[in-house]
Parts: C-alpha cells; structure tokens; sequence
C-alpha cells in the first residue's frame, strides 16, 4: 500500500532522517523546504500524505495548512503537522487550520508510521472514489471546499459508548454543542447495537473500557454494520497504549485520543473527522451519479438502450431457470417528427418527458423502461403472462390518448398517441429474436393506423 509523503522541514537534516524511515518501509518520498514550495508540490506532484512542520520561514505550517486545505486541488490531502511545540493550544490551531493529525517532536516512529498509513489508507480511498465520480455533473466543486471548511455538522449524529456515562454524558454535551450535531451515549455493547440499527451514525467514539472488554472488536463491528461502515471511529486511549492505537488504525479506527481526554482537542478532532466522513459521502454521491448517468437516457430518465439490452438477456436466463413467462412491448409515439416541426424540439422533448410519465404510470414496479432512441421505448416484463400484457399495453395506449398533453404555460392542448407492439418469449429464443418480433408487432400498429396495440406472431 505505500505511496508517496511530501516531507516539508527547512531543516535538511530533519528531512533527511525522516525520509530515511519512510524508505524504508517503501515510500515514495519528496521534499519541500518552506511553505511555497510545498503548495507548489503539493499541487504538481500529487503526494498521499505530507508531513508538515510548524515552525519555517515565510509562512509557517499552520499558514501552509490553511492554503493547501482551501484549494481544491489539495484540500483531500491528509496533512500531519510534525513539530517541538506540544501545548493543547499548538495542537488545536493545527487541527482547526486543517491538519488530519499533529505529532509533537521527538515522536516515536510507531505513532508516525501508523498515522501514516492510516491517512494514506484513507486518501487512497478518497482518490478512487474521486475518479469514479469525476464525469458526474453535481455537485459544484464549492460544495467539496464548504464540506473541507465546515465548523458545524447539523443532521451529523455521534455515538460515544463507555461504562463511564458521567464523564461521557459530559463530552456528548460539549461536542453537540460545538459541532451543532446530535449526540447519544451507550454503556454497554448491546445498548450501542440498539442504537446503532436503529439510527445509525457518521461518527462512533470508543471507550477502551467496555463490558465486552475488547474496544477493538466492536469498533471492527461497527464498521461491518451497514449502517456505520462509512462512520468515522475514534478509539479514547487510556495509558498511552501506542500498541493499541496502531492495532486500532490498522483495523480501520478513524483516529485516537489520548485520555483524560480534553475537550477542546477532542472537539478540533472530531471536526476533522467529520469533514473527511462528509467529504467521501460527497464523492460516493458523485459516484452514484455517474453509475446513473452512465444506465439511463438525461432527458426522460428511463434507462437507455445498452442497460436494457444487457438487462434482457440476464432476465431472459432467469425466465428459464425458473419457468416463467417474459415479454417485450415496443412503443412509438405516432407522428412525432410533426411535433417537432411544427412546435419546435423543446416543445417535443416535453412530450417525450410527459409520455414517460403516463408510460410509468401505467406499467407494474418490476417492468423495466427504456428509451431505445428518438421516440421509441421498450419495456421488459419479467414474470407476467400475455393476457396481462395486452391489458397493460392497452392501457398504456388510452392513458397517452387521452387527457391530450398539456406542455406550455397556456391552456393549449396537444394530441398525442402511440403505437405498440408486444411479443412474449418463446422456447430457445433469443433476446434479438424476441425485440424483432415485438418490433414487427410495432410496425403493423404503424401500418394499419396508428393508435393501436398488436400482438406479435410466433416465431
């Protein structure tokens, strides 16, 4: 899994022991010497993590952060400040600058190497979801820099489970007012469970002190639940236990925290946390938009002509499988070019968009629509007999004839039909086999009429 860590320190030395350790666990190391030049690399080379001291020329590293946190091109980059200043408040203006963590010099090499990993774990992530998305239309990229800069989570919902519900009572009440999110407390593993299926959460902090006795095990629970596998986790760590803290990142754990916990660095913590987690679910939304924009038609939302096809044959294998009927309806909107010419393409793309709408008005849940081209659609019915496709072909017929179609904003009115035909799956027939026959059927509707519903021969 190693990649690639921008090692920023106006002191060579510094530089050179810390890319000495980082090679030799098999990263790509590159280096930066003051501020500028990191947003320079930062933006031209494209590292997994940087690992950024505070203390430089020019502008420092809490300046440096801020810079690479508000530019679209960085803001996704985990950014760990490296630094000898070790008061809570150095701490907290790293974090609320935008660094993903902050480690105080000297720092034992396990607490760096497991950190890490960790965030490059997580950008790696972070990329691949980022290049799935990237044909996406939506969001604007703003929304990415408004999640990267947000202060409150409103909706955001946090769990803390611990035997110790006083102290813990008190934390919820201080992050729920800090971060504007809702807070519930557990003191058992089977109270968070209850929770946790019923409401689910973005954020899980974790006691080290259970019932169950193994925070480990239930923080790997929480992120095998599907409703907590995006949710950001951080694990409360009692006596410094930096072996537990490395198992936890390597399971997954979000972050650490060192107990007694304090509240204003558990606050600029789970900030950070939270803007990652929200982060991701942006670009999995984005995601999902290209996995639609890719199966369906922009304009009517049906699916388009290639996911239908691919569709057809897998139902047509499960027809025969399980013994049950399949059938295909054709569909062409009579005259529609005499739409388009005598009432322009927009005006045309509104019938097409209403005529969709009576069509899925008409036709069960499990049939699948698609627009084949043009004016012409295609509905597959899976598991339906041919009486009740007939009924459901006429029905879809009277439903685009009448009321006439209403697609300005006068009270104009507009005559719209249809022409359909019908072919139910016969033995051995393929899915070309059976889309010409339903054509065929299609194309006797066109030739005595118009404005009818045709049943298509047997092969």
């Amino acid at each position: 899994m190693p990649g690639r860590v921008l090692i920023v320190d106006d002191v060579a030395t510094n530089r050179l022991l810390l890319k000495n350790r980082l090679s030799n666990a098999y990263y790509d190391v590159i280096e930066a010497a003051d501020g500028l030049e990191t947003l320079d690399k930062a933006r031209s080379m494209e590292p997994d993590i940087i690992l950024l001291d505070v203390m430089m020329p020019g502008i420092d590293g809490f300046e440096t952060c801020r810079r690479l946190k508000s530019d679209l091109r960085t803001l996704h980059i985990p950014v760990v400040m490296l630094t000898a200043l070790d008061k809570l408040d150095d701490r907290v203006e790293g974090l609320e600058a935008g660094a993903d963590d902050f480690l105080s010099k000297p720092f034992e090499d396990l607490a760096l190497m497991s950190r890490v990993a960790s965030l490059t774990r997580t950008k790696m992530l972070v990329d691949e979801l980022s290049l799935r998305g990237q044909s996406a239309s939506a969001p604007a990229d703003q929304t990415m820099i408004d999640i990267a800069r947000a202060k409150t989570f409103e909706g955001s919902s946090v769990l803390i489970v611990s035997q110790d519900a006083g102290a813990v009572g008190l934390l919820g009440e201080q992050l729920r007012q800090a971060l504007k999110c809702k807070t519930e407390i557990a003191t058992s593993v089977d109270d968070a469970q209850a929770l946790i299926e019923f409401l689910g959460f973005d954020a899980v902090i974790i006691g080290e002190t259970l019932d169950t006795g193994d925070p480990l095990r239930f923080g790997s629970m929480v992120r095998a639940r599907p409703e907590t596998r995006q949710a950001a986790t951080l694990l409360m760590l009692e006596n410094n236990d930096l072996d537990l803290a490395t198992r936890a990142l390597e399971l997954g754990f979000s972050d650490y925290i060192a107990c007694p916990v304090d509240t204003v660095e558990l606050i600029a913590r789970m900030r950070s946390m939270l803007r990652r987690k929200h982060y991701a679910d942006q670009l999995r939304h984005r995601m999902r938009l290209t996995m639609v924009e890719a199966v369906t038609d922009p304009l009517t939302g049906t699916y388009n002509r290639r996911y239908a096809s691919n569709h057809l044959d897998r139902l047509i294998e499960r027809a025969r499988l399980n013994q049950t009927d399949l059938a295909v309806m054709m569909l062409d909107i009579d005259r529609f070019k005499r739409i388009n010419d005598t009432f322009g393409h927009a005006i045309g793309d509104l019938v097409l968009q209403e005529f969709v709408s009576r069509l899925a008005s008409n036709v069960r849940e499990m049939d699948l629509v698609s627009r084949m081209g043009g004016e012409e659609f295609m509905v597959i019915m899976p598991e339906i007999e041919s009486g009740l496709v007939a009924e459901i072909a006429e029905r879809v017929r009277a439903a685009t004839e009448a009321p006439e179609f209403h697609v300005d904003t006068t009270d104009e009115t507009l005559p719209v039909t249809v022409s359909i035909g019908y072919a139910v799956l016969q033995a051995e027939e393929g899915p070309e086999g059976l889309i010409d026959r339903a054509d065929q059927a299609l194309y006797k509707s066109k030739n005595e009429g118009r404005n009818r519903v045709t049943l298509a021969n047997a092969a």
